[in-house]
């Protein structure tokens, strides 16, 4: 049930949450400000992320389901959706799939720094995730379905392996490669995994880009937080759940591709301004704050 109090006006307590339409989840979010004109999943982003970075909604904190947002802000379930992708990518907030969205600690940069030269660089792996999301979204759903406990066993031992590496900063693009590469391979059409090889491990994004590989001080809670979302496919598919691992990859998959965006739009945005300021622009003349 969504509870509403003083202190957390949007909090979910209780691991069961009240069904759509039920009156304590609509009750908690009476009176909520539907998001600014200029965008509904940008103005829903910058109200929750105040709501997390000034304490009304603390680490550990569940949010209501996406049902009770919906109608609090009176905004699509897309439009909640997309919110959430960038919250997680900002790493506000972390999504287990069947469990809800939680509230994580705030860190100083939730999102990696692009060097606007890297900003071509950037555009490719962005065509690059989108085509995962679509290929792999659908690869893990056959995966669940189809997979051997061979298979099962394969995938396992990737993400002993990506564990392991991540604690010793050893290599985790190989693990990572190969349990991507194994899902492909359990659908039992090989299709999926000839596409999978043509790409090869240029498809992660921190191959490409070494903003990602330096991340958070050498990458050690990125790549935590990139294996938690692995092991949530892994049990889905483990439980042979088509669907939770469907969703479950596209969250994955999606936190990639919205993590990767706000900083090529960061990256551009002071690209812009340098070359506004070299050519004696509007900033120019400012002294520096």
């Amino acid at each position: 049930m969504v509870q509403s109090s003083a202190g957390n006006p949007l909090v979910s307590k209780a691991p069961v949450e009240t069904a759509p339409g039920g009156s304590a989840a609509g009750a908690a979010f009476v009176g909520r400000p539907r998001p600014r004109a200029r965008g509904l999943a940008h103005g829903l982003v910058e109200d929750l992320g105040d709501k997390i970075r000034n304490q009304s909604l603390r680490p550990g904190d569940k949010l209501p389901t996406e049902s009770a947002i919906m109608q609090a802000y009176g905004v699509s379930r897309t439009v909640v959706r997309e919110a959430l992708s960038k919250l997680q990518a900002g790493g506000l907030v972390e999504t287990l799939h069947g469990v809800g969205t939680f509230v994580l600690q705030p860190r100083a940069s939730g999102v990696f720094r692009l060097d606007p030269g890297e900003i071509a660089a950037s555009v490719d792996v962005l065509a690059v995730l989108e085509l995962r999301i679509s290929l792999e979204t659908e690869s893990a759903g056959l995966a669940a379905s189809r997979r051997t406990d061979e298979q099962l066993v394969a995938m396992r031992s990737a993400l002993d392996d990506f564990e392991k590496n991540v604690a010793v900063a050893g290599d985790t693009v190989g693990p990572d490669f190969r349990f991507h590469l194994q899902i492909a391979q359990s659908t039992g059409n090989p299709y999926f995994a000839d596409i999978m090889r043509h790409l090869g491990t240029t498809l992660i994004p921190r191959t490409r880009i070494s903003a990602i590989r330096n991340h958070e001080g050498g990458g050690a809670p990125y790549l935590s937080r990139v294996n938690r979302e692995h092991e949530e496919i892994y049990a889905a598919i483990a439980r042979r759940d088509p669907e939770s691992a469907r969703a479950a990859m596209r969250i994955h998959l999606t936190n990639s591709r919205e993590r990767l965006r706000m900083a090529q739009e960061a990256a551009q945005q002071k690209a812009k301004a340098d070359a506004g300021a070299g050519q004696g622009g509007p900033s120019s003349g400012n002294s520096p704050r």
